[in-house]
């Protein structure tokens, strides 16, 4: 007999599968001097005046934090050029969407995005009781007739990550605003740019783009990325103010903890000083994009911090091949592995694992 009654969309729930940490691949092959290019993490730690502040504020870390965040929140609104009645942060962009998931969706609501996404929107929309509704990708990328197609009278959300996890294409926001203008203003539009800070200036900016006009369209954003501050979970919102109240009603108290809202802040006055860091990511994801390309690979337009190859039938044979010889990667089995930049380094030894695994394989 089962312990309790648990709730069967939950029951036949998978679990979010995070990258494997490079110990776990270690002890699991017998190796040593792994390396993870699993999680799109960025490979540098915060700058120091980041650790600096981080470390002061340690000592006060046996009082609650502000549940609202309101000094982080008025330097984001600030920073945005938005009011802050506009911003809301949560635990990571990821804690965010659960939020807006338990805002709008009730069982039987449907919540269309494309398909292969991040992994996350379906399972915060079943944890709901919602029904997801997949579109294909068309070339790695957005089908966005697709997803205006897919949307009907039961549709709560549209979700779209740009640039995607895992693919890592992007759309411009005259695309996405093309689809807003299509669909109900009683849908809601998600915005998700983990990864914005890699991407192509050119695309657009969806806070000054497209929140003007429509007032259904929520963007998220995130610090864990670009900032390097994955460790600590910092996201935030950028909203019509109706959406930023509702949203805060499920903020799980104290959520943004009290090191995650000094490291925001210090990392947003330190963005010059960061963004060179930001800068050797592009420059190192252009190397090895050229470098896989020139070896034959056909890859999706990168716009994120990671390449991703599309191996098909053979993902879980090569995955498993590079991490036997140490490079942890993140396999999406049947469609393709995601390689997230790192060091030089690291790039250079992932290059010549990949190239000894076609080798050996050829």
């Amino acid at each position: 007999m089962s312990v309790g009654r648990v709730r069967p969309s939950i029951e036949a729930l998978p679990a979010y599968r995070p990258g494997k940490a490079a110990v776990q691949a270690e002890q699991e092959h017998g190796i040593t001097g792994a390396i993870k290019l699993a999680s799109n993490e960025n490979p540098y730690p915060p700058a120091p005046s980041v650790l600096a502040a981080m470390a002061e504020a340690s000592a006060s870390v046996n009082r609650y934090p502000d549940h609202l965040a309101l000094e982080l929140r008025d330097r984001l609104a600030s920073w945005l050029s938005v009011g802050r009645e506009r911003v809301t942060v949560g635990c990571g962009s990821v804690g965010l969407l659960r939020q807006l998931c338990m805002a709008y969706v009730d069982p039987g609501d449907e919540v269309v995005f494309p398909w292969l996404s991040f992994e996350a929107y379906p399972i915060s929309v079943t944890t709901m009781g919602g029904v997801p509704v997949t579109v294909p990708l068309v070339g790695n990328a957005f089908d966005l007739r697709g997803v205006a197609r897919a949307v009907t009278s039961r549709t709560k959300l549209v979700l779209l990550a740009t640039p995607n996890n895992p693919t890592g294409t992007a759309v411009s926001t005259d695309a996405i605003g093309e689809l807003v203008a299509g669909i109900p203003d009683d849908v809601v539009v998600l915005v998700d740019e983990a990864y914005r800070e890699f991407a192509d200036p050119a695309l657009g900016d969806p806070v000054s783009d497209l929140l003007p006009r429509h007032r259904n369209v929520v963007v998220f954003r995130t610090l864990s990325k670009a900032y390097g501050l994955a460790g600590l979970r910092s996201g935030y919102a950028v909203a019509d103010p109706e959406v930023i109240v509702d949203l805060d009603k499920l903020l799980l108290p104290f959520a943004n903890n009290r090191l995650a809202q000094v490291a925001a802040i210090a990392a947003i006055d330190a963005a010059a000083e960061i963004q060179p860091r930001i800068d050797t990511v592009l420059s190192e994801r252009d190397r090895v994009a050229t470098a896989l390309t020139d070896s034959g690979w056909v890859l999706p337009d990168a716009q994120a911090n990671f390449v991703y190859l599309p191996t098909g039938d053979r993902t879980d044979e090569l995955y498993l091949a590079l991490e036997r010889l140490g490079v942890v990667t993140r396999p999406f089995s049947g469609e393709g592995i995601r390689v997230t930049i790192g060091t030089t380094t690291e790039n250079d030894r992932f290059l010549r694992a990949l190239s000894e695994v076609l080798n050996d394989s050829a």
